[in-house]
């Protein structure tokens, strides 16, 4: 599911709390950005019709809540991330940083660690095929 820069951020305010109402939204936002209500409330209605929030009736109003969870959105931005810069290879990613100075000893060590244990899954597991 694509969802845009503006809309990941108002998934980011239900991620963190929900479920939550428009006008709690548009609090939430209206301090992070410079954004009118009307835009708010026309990127919760392009999230409602891509089916990444749900609306519930509470008496008056909608309380919105995420459908789409933060670790399926992140999963889906950073394979096509690793598509698009890639080619959907993970060694050019890590030498791409590499050669930037952009890995700590800690970073360094826990790739380490993911490899090691890349080696020990059975086949078909995430290990054997470079990614």
């Amino acid at each position: 599911m694509q969802i845009s820069e503006a809309e990941a951020m108002v998934m980011d305010v239900l991620w963190q709390k929900h479920p939550l109402g428009a006008d709690e939204v548009v609090s939430v936002l209206s301090a992070r950005t410079d954004w009118a209500e009307p835009t708010i409330k026309t990127l919760l209605n392009r999230l409602l019709n891509k089916g990444a929030i749900q609306a519930e009736k509470d008496g008056r109003r909608f309380l919105y809540s995420p459908v789409l969870t933060r670790e399926a959105w992140v999963g889906q931005q950073s394979e096509g991330m690793l598509q698009r810069l890639f080619g959907g290879r993970v060694a050019p990613l890590v030498a791409h940083f590499s050669e930037r100075g952009k890995l700590s000893a800690a970073d360094i060590a826990e790739l380490k660690r993911l490899i090691a244990e890349m080696g020990e899954a059975p086949q078909g597991k995430g290990g054997g095929d470079g990614r």
